[in-house]
């Protein structure tokens, strides 16, 4: 399947609809939901994980990849969704996390109970001569990456949460097992897969400890091994499927790896996720810190990668949002004065770049970070760790809040606001996190006279419409200007301009005296009145502007 002009939405199943009341969200909930999801005019939707799990880390730590955790519903439920949203030609994308199961699963509990086989599934080792542990590695939850083995004197890895145990990729029977879940749920009419944290599969079979000053994660990190597995689970699964379409989360990777995971030639991967942009708020790179984005260095991660895909035939995963960020209404936008605008030119700028736009849930309405009042309201444990550090740090409970706030994963996860209502419409109970300004923002109020998500579904039609938004490649644009970010299109002979507005206050400017204004259309644009294209344009509080050059 050609996914140049597809556009995914990602669902967090725990917050989209809940059918039973039970304050959690879950599969009949999303089948209730599909005429909204159709009206959009989506492609393709990604769901965070609903399998059998413990839920230490929402899902992430998989217990059974075969099986769906029944606070979301039942097999049946799943067959029914996959068919009802084939009815409205919208595919859908499963969460596949292959880097560790749930010390929960099967397969970790028959090695615990002394199964050679299952043991060799894991990544355990023996103490160092010394009696420190196998190695200084960190965990990227906090602590050590190593924890006890039973009562057998061995540690097994874990980069994550304790109870998510490293797989063994080096074993051709795991690699196997990896391979025999995706082509399940091929046979059930599955065309889309994200892997989770994939470039960190490729340990080496001699482990080390990360020399002083080193940073653990660069001995595991997109280790060269990654490309071949890759290659071998393509040509055993979804490279068999013309329709397949697949985007790996990247974890502190570089573009030339990305190129390399993404160029069609190699068989591996048709997209990445990464986060270098959404690092530009943080101070020192801290991500639990708060400051102002740094707009020059936004501007220059996003043309950097632009540029580096576009050169190298890679493909970007392009997005602002996802269940692990703060809203970024309110971290790039205004969702006070400018929330309606800020959205559409945030919006702009993703859907009209080289690569497939994601939206994630409640982002075509404008949704906003909740207005917590107290740490009592969050729930994610990344969260609470987090106010804790601040606190033993030095800061004022007041300043560890204020962080916490702008930061928070549970700024995300909020439900959908569908109406409202006191529970967002949502569900007749109280939810398992709080919504608190649905009253401003919601599904109902925003179909009935809003104007951002109407302004998705025209920027979604560009992209099926124009061959140039899907397929042209990109050029930088006026990379000097304080506030405004702007990028060419180019196909055929035909020429995509951009400009977007990053700030509140009005913006001056001057194009190239080489570009072919008395050409050039009004594509699209967030204001009523756009204004023609010439050489000296001035553009309003977070205007966002598209024209098509005829030549």
């Amino acid at each position: 399947m050609d996914f140049h002009d597809k556009v995914i939405y990602q669902i967090y199943p725990k917050s989209f609809y809940d059918s039973n009341d039970d304050g959690i969200g879950d599969l009949r909930g999303i089948i209730a939901k599909i005429p909204y999801l159709a009206k959009l005019n989506i492609d393709m939707i990604w769901f965070n994980p609903f399998f059998v799990s413990p839920q230490n880390d929402n899902g992430y730590d998989i217990a059974d990849y075969y099986a769906i955790d029944p606070r979301f519903g039942t097999m049946a439920d799943f067959d029914e969704l996959v068919a009802k949203l084939k009815e409205h030609d919208i595919e859908v994308m499963l969460d596949m996390v292959f880097n560790h199961t749930s010390t929960a699963h099967e397969w970790f509990q028959k090695a615990l109970a002394g199964d050679v086989k299952y043991q060799d599934y894991y990544i355990l080792r023996e103490t160092q001569e010394d009696g420190s542990l196998p190695t200084n590695w960190e965990s990227k939850f906090g602590g050590s990456a190593w924890a006890p083995f039973g009562k057998t004197g061995k540690y097994y890895l874990h980069l994550y949460d304790v109870t998510q145990a490293d797989l063994n990729w080096h074993n051709p029977a795991v690699r196997q097992a990896v391979y025999d879940v995706l082509n399940f749920w091929r046979a059930k009419g599955v065309h889309g897969f994200r892997f989770d944290v994939i470039n960190v599969i490729g340990k080496d079979t001699q482990l080390v400890d990360a020399p002083v000053g080193v940073a653990s994660k660069t001995l595991y990190t997109d280790k060269p091994i990654v490309q071949d597995y890759l290659q071998e689970m393509n040509a055993a699964t979804f490279g068999q499927d013309a329709e397949s379409i697949t985007v790996g989360e990247m974890s502190s990777t570089s573009i030339a790896n990305s190129v390399a995971y993404t160029q069609p030639e190699n068989h591996e991967l048709g997209m990445v996720f990464t986060f270098h942009h959404l690092k530009t708020d943080y101070r020192n790179g801290e991500k639990w810190s708060k400051m102002p984005f740094d707009f020059k260095m936004l501007k220059k991660t996003l043309n950097d990668w632009q540029v580096g895909m576009n050169d190298g035939h890679g493909w970007n995963a392009l997005f602002w949002n996802n269940h692990d960020q703060p809203r970024a209404l309110n971290r790039f936008g205004d969702p006070v004065k400018y929330r309606e605008k800020s959205a559409e030119m945030l919006a702009t700028v993703m859907h009209l770049l080289r690569g497939t736009p994601y939206i994630y849930m409640g982002e075509e309405i404008g949704m906003t970070d909740p207005e917590y009042q107290s740490m009592a309201e969050y729930v994610d444990i990344e969260s609470l760790n987090a106010y804790q550090e601040l606190l033993t740090a030095g800061n004022t409970p007041a300043k560890a809040f204020e962080i916490v706030q702008t930061k928070s994963r549970d700024n995300s996860r909020t439900p959908m606001q569908w109406d409202a209502s006191k529970y967002a419409g949502f569900s007749n109970v109280k939810p398992w996190l709080t919504s608190t300004n649905q009253v401003a923002i919601n599904v109902e109020a925003e179909l009935a006279h809003g104007e951002v998500f109407n302004y998705y579904q025209k920027l979604i039609a560009l992209r099926k419409n124009l061959p140039i938004v899907a397929e042209g490649d990109y050029q930088s644009l006026l990379m000097e200007h304080e506030t405004i970010f702007a990028f060419e299109r180019n196909l055929d002979n035909k020429k995509l301009v951009v400009l977007t507005n990053f700030y509140g206050e009005p913006a001056k400017v001057t194009l190239p005296s080489n570009l072919d204004v008395i050409h050039a259309t009004v594509l699209l644009g967030n204001y009523q009145d756009t204004p023609r294209l010439t050489t000296e344009l001035n553009l309003r509080p977070y205007e966002a502007v598209a024209y098509l050059i005829e030549l």
